[in-house]
């Protein structure tokens, strides 16, 4: 009688309070338990010395090596980040900009800008409407995007670009949108879409356009657990080449809050990837000297199956997450390499309020293997640091050091080893120690 009691409460109750479950990683879900109703709205500017190596465009220097510069400088970053919730709709919001001028080299000067936003609306008893945006502008990428606690998505199952190689201005776009349907209080389904964009500056490096649409049937097997299955389309198609692909996976989900704050979600299954490029060869000698070219090219057709593979681990805290991942799949490469498979971990861990400190740290590393343009191996590991302490009301001393190291066993010149560090004063509203992601 007080199970069948329960069970129709949750019948009426609205989408946002039927499913307190675990988050559902084929639905770009950030870990539920930092699903919180209201972070206030906290704008910042802070200014910084700041120190990078390893500096290097699309291009050769005077001995016909990559550059590889070093300098200092300064930089300017302002942004704001927070919560709210209406009645019938959730708002989330990160905003990063920064402007960095350079004492030499100033070629490498830069505007760097980083947008999230997630908005999440009831549109009815059992229909909620989910879009998540994001966007934005660098010349270097550490590719390092943690789970910020003010946007209800995990940023790195976005198309954002994460391996570039060259200190290069790109710009990116990706929009994602989900429809969920919640049929009992047990089942649900999703259907979703995606479009993404990525251009470079140079016309050396490859841009890419996608879009995609995937669908889930998801049933709750228990207040802790959730099983389902999903299937993921997506098509990429790069600028300045021929060459495009179509993938196709099909997926088994899985999620469960192991404890009050402690979530496990996993997405394993297969992908069919096929893609198309053109491929230059060489032409025979004595057919060169009939036609007058030494190299001609030919259209490559390739497919490809490998596992299609997501999961997560988390705790959350009341200010903060940590957190493990890792998984598998095809990504659209970084611009020198196309379609690629990709093997990622990612580790972080993240606290806004021990004392008069905040903290964040990331760890990652990708291995991929190019599909299309050219065959070969690249990878690279990552890692950062950032800290803020309150010295007065609204003012911080804020402080980051990042680093990041390339690697090939098919390219040697692709392997180098970046990093940059910075120091300086930070102003926020209020006594709480200033966020910095």
């Amino acid at each position: 009688m007080k199970f069948t009691a329960v069970f129709a409460v949750l019948i009426a109750a609205p989408l946002f309070g039927q499913y307190a479950g675990p988050a559902i990683l084929s639905r770009g879900e950030s870990p539920s338990g930092m699903s919180a109703p209201q972070i206030d709205f906290r704008p910042f500017v802070g200014l910084s010395g700041v120190y990078d190596n390893g500096l290097a465009g699309v291009g050769l220097d005077s001995q016909g090596q990559l550059g590889n510069s070093a300098t200092y400088g300064l930089q300017l970053t302002a942004g704001i980040s927070g919560v709210h919730s209406w009645k019938h709709t959730k708002l989330g919001l990160d905003y990063q900009g920064s402007m960095t001028r350079y004492a030499k080299t100033t070629q490498f000067d830069a505007s760097n800008h980083s947008l999230m936003l997630g908005v999440t609306h009831q549109l009815s008893k059992h229909i909620q409407l989910s879009l998540r945006e994001s966007a934005g502008m660098f010349a270097r990428s550490y590719g390092l995007s943690g789970l910020p606690q003010s946007v209800p998505f995990d940023p790195s199952l976005a198309y954002i670009p994460t391996t570039d190689y060259f200190d290069n201005r790109t710009i990116y776009l990706s929009s994602q949108a989900d429809l969920t349907i919640q049929r009992s209080a047990r089942l649900s389904f999703n259907l979703g879409g995606d479009q993404f964009l990525n251009r470079r500056k140079s016309s050396s490096l490859y841009g890419v356009t996608g879009a995609g649409a995937r669908g889930d049937i998801s049933y709750r097997v228990s207040s802790h657990s959730t099983i389902g299955v999903a299937y993921n389309y997506s098509r990429y198609s790069f600028n300045g080449v021929f060459s495009g692909t179509d993938n196709h996976s099909f997926s088994g989900t899985y999620a469960s809050r192991l404890t009050r704050t402690i979530e496990f979600t996993l997405m394993a299954g297969a992908l069919r990837s096929e893609t198309k490029f053109v491929q230059t060869v060489p032409v025979d000698p004595a057919i060169a000297i009939l036609i007058g070219r030494i190299a001609s090219g030919v259209i490559v057709h390739s497919i490809d199956y490998m596992p299609n593979i997501s999961a997560r681990l988390s705790r959350t805290f009341s200010r903060g997450v940590a957190y493990f991942s890792g998984g598998r799949s095809v990504t659209p490469g970084n611009g020198l390499f196309l379609t690629s498979s990709a093997t990622t971990l990612g580790a972080g861990y993240s606290y806004n309020g021990i004392r008069r400190w905040s903290i964040n740290s990331n760890l990652g590393y990708n291995r991929s293997r190019s599909l299309g343009n050219v065959i070969g191996e690249y990878s690279s590991t990552s890692g950062t640091i950032s800290a803020s302490r309150t010295l007065g009301r609204s003012l911080n001393l804020v402080g980051s050091v990042s680093a990041r190291s390339y690697g090939s066993n098919d390219f040697s010149a692709y392997k180098r080893l970046i990093y940059t560090a910075q120091i300086g004063l930070g102003f926020t509203p209020g006594d709480i120690p200033m966020r910095l992601w």
